[in-house]
């Protein structure tokens, strides 16, 4: 438990802390768990891994305010890890996020590009500022059910979603894979249980949270509007995410303007480095390798 940013987090590390650091960034509704087929992996291959639960998730705060979950706060967060490791001032580090993690991630590339040696997405590409405000966009594009619409009331989805925790996260894990009506096979009983017991003890407010600051996300940032990043990049990608159509990789060379690479693994679902670790983490090596300090 380590005191950052105004909130505390649960951070997991693995690795010497003299090594080149690598941040781990989950999305929703996921854990530092959801990193347990990568961190070993890493660590062995010479990097200092952290992972963190992130605010309003599992062992970390909640704060009660929804603006405490903005993108500021997120992607200060991350930094302030780099300086509680013993990596303070300009030392950098790779940021890896996967879902709203990789959001988080790019997003940190662009507001504190001194501390990000690279960037990488899982599942999530870069993807340039909106030219209209989100809510809107989504009530144009996808209609009013659009699920993130759903989850901007607040108490909302947040009863929904927690009104049977079993049923949601399978429903999650299950209905984002590839052809599965039931707990897919990439996940044990035991796994599974973990995230039932941290759901079912937080419940789901601080997730959507995030979710609620789409709008004040694009407001306190119109610097963004054209930025670019040069530090190397690389976006993950399965081929069956059903999120997929909601995304367009084609326009992440608007905000990647260094080296970019694209992977793609065929006929994998949204839970790309839990379904897949062993393709994702050759990626990964492949790309840290490159990109070593």
């Amino acid at each position: 438990m380590v005191d950052v940013n105004g909130v505390e987090l649960r951070v997991f590390e693995a690795g010497d802390r003299g090594a080149p650091v690598v941040v781990l960034a989950h999305g929703f509704p996921e854990l530092a768990y959801s990193w347990r087929h990568q961190m070993p992996v890493l660590a062995a291959a010479g990097f200092h891994v952290i992972a963190p639960d992130q605010r309003g998730y599992g062992g970390s705060s909640r704060p009660e305010p929804v603006e405490a979950y903005d993108i500021h706060a997120l992607t200060g967060d991350l930094v302030a890890l780099l300086d509680h490791a013993g990596h303070a001032g300009t030392e950098q580090a790779v940021f890896i996020g996967h879902d709203w993690g990789a959001m988080v991630v790019w997003h940190a590339a662009l507001l504190h590009p001194t501390r990000v040696r690279a960037a990488a997405g899982l599942s999530v590409p870069p993807i340039p500022r909106a030219r209209s405000r989100p809510t809107q966009r989504w009530r144009e594009k996808f209609g009013e059910d659009f699920y993130m619409l759903r989850f901007q009331e607040p108490g909302v989805a947040d009863a929904e979603l927690a009104a049977d925790v079993r049923a949601t996260m399978s429903g999650m894990f299950a209905g984002l894979s590839v052809g599965r009506a039931t707990l897919p096979d990439w996940i044990s009983p035991d796994e599974f249980e973990y995230y039932v017991a941290e759901f079912r003890r937080t419940g789901f407010t601080g997730a959507l949270n995030w979710y609620r600051n789409y709008d004040r996300n694009w407001e306190t940032t119109p610097q963004l509007a054209g930025a670019t990043t040069k530090v190397p990049a690389l976006f993950v990608g399965g081929t069956a995410d059903p999120i997929a159509p909601t995304m367009n990789p084609a326009n992440a060379r608007e905000v990647v303007v260094g080296p970019y690479t694209e992977e793609w693994i065929d006929g994998a679902g949204h839970w790309i480095q839990q379904e897949r670790p062993d393709e994702v983490n050759r990626i990964l090596l492949a790309f840290l390798e490159k990109v070593r300090q």
